[in-house]
Formats: C-alpha cells, structure tokens, sequence
C-alpha cells in the first residue's frame, strides 16, 4: 500500500511514474472516485462540485477537509494546517481533537506510544478503538435477556399452552416453551463487531490485525448485520454499560457510512473517514468551552438557540432561522455570542482589517439584534505570524451603540494540554465570568 500525506489545500503532484511524494494517473483516478463517493455523506454541498479533491490534471489539490482517502494500492491523509507542529505532533492534536467532539477519553500517553504518531489517523483510531474495546471486554461484554419460543424435548421457562394443544397436538415428545436466555447478541454488540469486521478490512497494521482479530474471537457469539441493517435505535446506553457509551460513539464514527464500493471492474473497496476543519474546529471549541465554563455559572450551548432574523408583517411568518455556532447564557438570558472561523487572520500591516470577512461581520451585528447579546466574538486559530500570543487581536464597538463589542480573537491549538483553562481565561476578558459570579 503506497501512502501519501498533504496538508488542507495542499497539492499532490501526478507524474508517470508516482515516484516520491507523487502519485501516478491510475493512482489519482481512484483518489477522486472515493472523494467523490464520500461527498454526498458529508453533505458538503453541490455533488458537482469537488470539495474533497480537485483534479487540476498534473496536480490534486485538497480543500478544507482533513482525514484518510483509502483506495485500493494508495492511500492519501490530509492534514490540517496547525503552526509550529511538525507531521506527527499534527496528526496527534488531530486525534485529540475528534477526541474531545467524539466524547472519547483517551489516557495519558496513549497517542504518544513509540511508533504510533507516524501512523496515519485511520491506524491510530482503530488502535484506540481496538484497545479500549479489548479492555471493556475482558471486565464484561455487555448482555441482556432475549425471549425464545421454542419446541423442545423438555419443558424450559413457561409452557405456551395454546400453541402446545394446537400445533404440537400431534407431537406431544415436543413442548411449546417460552423462555429468557441471558445473550451477548445485543444491538450494541451487532454494531461494536460490525465495526471491527470493517477495520479488519482497512487496517493495514499488523498489530492493530491482531488485536481485531482477538475481538473477532471474542464477539464470535454476535450476530454479524450489514452496516444498513444496524440497530442504531435499539441501543440502550445507561448505567449499566458505561464503559461501552464512548466505543460506541467512535464506532458510529467508523461506521458513518463511509465504506463505499466506488472501484469498479472489481478492483475492490474505497474507504474514507474525513472531517470538515470548519465543523470541526467550530464543535471542538464548543465542546472545550462547555467543559471550561461548568464552574462558572454560565451555560454554553451549541448550534443554538435557533431564532428567525425576520417576520413578515401581514402574516407575522418568521422567515431566515439563525444559528450562532456559540452562546454563552447567564441563567435563560443569552449573553454572549461566538463564532468560529477556520480561517487565517492576516496581520495588520498586510491588512487593517486584519482579512476578517464582511460578511461575518454583518451576521455578527445581525446576532446582536436578534439575541440581545452586549459580547460578540470571533474566534480563529493563531497562526505565529500574529506573534507569539494568543488572545483577543483588536475590538470593536458596534455603531450606533455604546455597549455591544465585537472581539477579533485567536486560539492556539500547538499545546491542548490547558486549552480548557486558556479559552476560559479569553472569555474572563469580556468581563462575563466576573459578572456570572457576582450574580
């Protein structure tokens, strides 16, 4: 398997003979074809036009999506852009990041074992995957009672008196029973084994084959469903299974109807886990900022609340629904609004406006009106050409007002280790953690 790695719009030369960081024609074609095929699970949009990979014929060129193309002979990871990391320390805090979205706990030092940072995202998730799955097991696999009725030689459970007079009339060395047995064939064990037989499919990692191999032997007893049959809503998370509600949220990750039969003329199959970086960095913010802000009596909820910008004045319709990426709540009351571009911000000597778009500017001022929030803010990733701080780059008052500020910001994503503490400690400038603890 031929392994290629770009970073988001980045370019992957096509040459005759593929030869070093290049791919040859063939190669390119079954690129696209799997690009192109996850597309539409992505939902980025017009199917027409590429947003994965583009083919510039002597060249490919990613966009913002960041993950693993796998196509039969060639794989291609796209790696987002974070400054002052090198390949490694990237994909690494690209990992930790889904991590955090995907609700999955990862200990100290598991991403940092020898050998493992250089393995493309894929590897490294399905080693989690596989290790924490392994884990759980062997403290219990999951079961529940299922109900069989079955004709037996000797009673079990209760006795189905109507089927036993009736069609076993006949047959009286057969008893109609009705009975509880205790299964590890549970919706959540159909879709945790339905995950490892894909993984065994395009994990190319001896070790990571071992250890799917072991689970194979260990769910031997599951029934094995295709991907479209899965029981998504027969699963039961509770108390009684928490050590399974993060495998099964990464499970339904690997199982996000990427596996796709896109090769044709039998050549095999095209396989792709892909992010979008504005997605992404948008619900790893929020979810950061959750976590940081439970002590301080502030709410942050994401994608919401989600209210009209307009009504029509003869019907009173609401028309135009808005959906701030971010709000910050003191009590039911919306203070705060935050929007979060994966975007570079120039610096002030290239442009005074800092290359901050209009139009974001416009929603902003539009999410003012419409939430009656005195703190906007929006928020990128620090790159070293702002310098070496991070924080709020220039501020706002929005005309026509004396109250309602809008902050420029920047967040660095080279060190994860306190970026609870840091985005808490951006938020504290705006004055609303003080404010929430006075009240």
């Amino acid at each position: 398997m031929i392994r290629r790695i770009i970073q988001e719009w980045g370019r992957l030369p096509v040459t005759r003979d593929g030869g070093g960081q290049t791919v040859t024609r063939s190669q390119a074609n079954r690129l696209m074809a799997v690009a192109r095929a996850a597309q539409a699970s992505l939902r980025l949009g017009d199917a027409e036009v590429e947003r994965i990979l583009v083919d510039h014929g002597q060249r490919l060129r990613a966009h913002q999506v960041v993950g693993v193309l796998v196509a039969p002979g060639i794989s291609l990871e796209i790696l987002p852009k974070i400054d002052g990391l090198e390949e490694d320390g990237t994909r690494i805090n690209l990992v930790r990041m889904l991590a955090r979205i995907l609700d999955l706990k990862i200990a100290d030092g598991a991403l940092t074992q020898v050998g493992w940072q250089s393995r493309d995202m894929l590897e490294i998730l399905t080693r989690l995957f596989c290790d924490k799955l392994l884990d759980a097991i062997h403290r219990g696999l999951t079961r529940r009672y299922v109900r069989h009725e079955d004709d037996l030689p000797m009673l079990r459970g209760r006795l189905d008196v109507k089927r036993q007079f009736t069609v076993l009339a006949a047959s009286p060395h057969r008893l109609a029973s009705h009975y509880d047995e205790l299964s590890a064939d549970t919706p959540l064990n159909q879709i945790l084994k339905a995950a490892v037989t894909c993984l065994r499919v395009t994990s190319r990692a001896s070790e990571n084959q071992r250890r799917l191999n072991e689970l194979e032997f260990a769910l031997a007893n599951v029934k094995r469903l295709p991907i479209e049959q899965l029981p998504w809503r027969q699963v039961v998370l509770d108390r009684t299974n928490t050590a399974y509600h993060d495998l099964f949220q990464l499970a339904r990750e690997l199982l996000r109807g990427h596996f796709q039969q896109v090769i044709g003329g039998g050549e095999g199959l095209g396989f792709s886990l892909l992010f979008e970086m504005n997605r992404l960095f948008e619900e790893f913010i929020g979810r950061t900022l959750q976590i940081a802000m439970r002590d301080s009596g502030l709410r942050v909820t994401l994608q919401g609340p989600k209210k009209h910008a307009l009504s029509e004045i003869n019907t009173n319709v609401s028309r135009f629904m808005t959906k701030p990426d971010i709000v910050i709540h003191s009590g039911d009351t919306p203070v705060m609004v935050i929007d979060t571009k994966w975007k570079r911000l120039a610096g002030p000597i290239d442009d005074p406006r800092r290359g901050v778009s209009q139009a974001d500017v416009y929603q902003t001022i539009a999410y003012a009106q419409i939430y009656r929030v005195k703190h906007l803010m929006l928020l990128y990733p620090h790159h070293a050409q702002l310098g070496k701080r991070e924080g709020v780059v220039c501020e706002y008052r929005i005309a026509g007002t004396e109250e309602v500020r809008l902050s420029i910001a920047t967040l660095s994503l080279l060190d994860l280790d306190q970026i609870s503490l840091r985005i808490k400690s951006l938020i504290a400038t705006c004055g609303l953690i003080q404010c929430a603890n006075a009240a």
